[in-house]
Parts: structure tokens; sequence; C-alpha cells
């Protein structure tokens, strides 16, 4: 993902009003963010724990959606596998992050939404190289696969937001 600025961010959401992309935290850490090894950037609100963002660069620039978080968190009693990276291995809780649809449909109080890692670091997930095996012999192409797949999935996941 290439370096973005604050303004590219808040302009770029499809279902948030101009007031709430303008009153959105930006993450702690955004000055020394490794963009390199980012395919979307998502993160949760400082100020508004329940609400989190998923901003996501494709060939037309970039797409930004504001998702919603169940109040009370995940529940512990069972693991659940996140739709974008689908790690196996990562102990972090999984959330059904919920977004509005993008126009009218999302005004009419439509919404879609998906299991994403709790703290969207999906893109840190995928990177893992796993240890090398009969079947997988080549951990690099490994994940290469699984980059692939993060960025396929997040894909689909912002067409049905946008109702395609």
């Amino acid at each position: 993902m290439q370096s973005v600025t604050p303004q590219q961010i808040r302009s770029s959401f499809i279902n948030a009003s101009r007031s709430e992309a303008a009153k959105l935290t930006l993450p702690e850490d955004f000055d020394s963010l490794d963009w390199d090894s980012l395919d979307f950037l998502g993160w949760r609100d400082g100020k508004m724990p329940l609400r989190g963002y998923l901003v996501v660069p494709g060939s037309k620039g970039l797409t930004g959606i504001m998702l919603r978080a169940p109040e009370g968190g995940a529940r512990k009693n069972r693991s659940v596998l996140c739709e974008l990276c689908r790690d196996v291995f990562s102990k972090e809780d999984v959330l059904l992050w919920v977004a509005r649809r993008a126009g009218q449909s999302g005004r009419d109080g439509n919404t879609v939404g998906t299991l994403i890692c709790a703290d969207f670091l999906c893109c840190g997930n995928v990177r893992k190289e796993p240890p090398a095996n009969e079947i997988n012999p080549d951990p690099a192409v490994v994940v290469q696969r699984q980059i692939q797949g993060l960025q396929d999935r997040t894909a689909q996941f912002l067409a049905r937001v946008q109702g395609k």
C-alpha cells in the first residue's frame, strides 16, 4: 500500500457522512506505519472502541468503510476464523464487523457484515511464513498466496458494501 495522508483517508469513505469522516481518530502509530507491509489500513477508533475503519487501495484510488463492532465483544467460548486473513494460528479475537451499505441502501438502514480480526492485524497474519513441509515446500509461495487471498476477500467485502 502507498503512503496516504489523513485527508485522503477522510475523503475515501463511501458509507460515512462528511462529519463522521472528519471526526474519526487516526491510528496512534499513523506516522510510523510500514506502508509496504499493508494491503489495507484497518484500525479501531481510540475514542469510540466499537467503531473501526478499513481503507483499501484500488485501481480507482482509496475506498474507506466505517465499521461497527458488536457490544460486548467476542464470545470467549469458541474460536472464530477471520474471513479476510483466514489465519488459523492467530490467537486474536475475531468480531462480526458490520458496515452500513453505501448510497441510498445504507441510508435506508441496510448493512452487511463479516468476521474480521478485532484489531485488524490481518496484513501481518498473512505474512507469517509457515514451516516448510511436504505439501508446501516453499513458504514464500504460501505467503504470496495468502496475501493474494487477503486482497481478493477484502475486495469482495468492499463490493458487498457497495452493493455490487
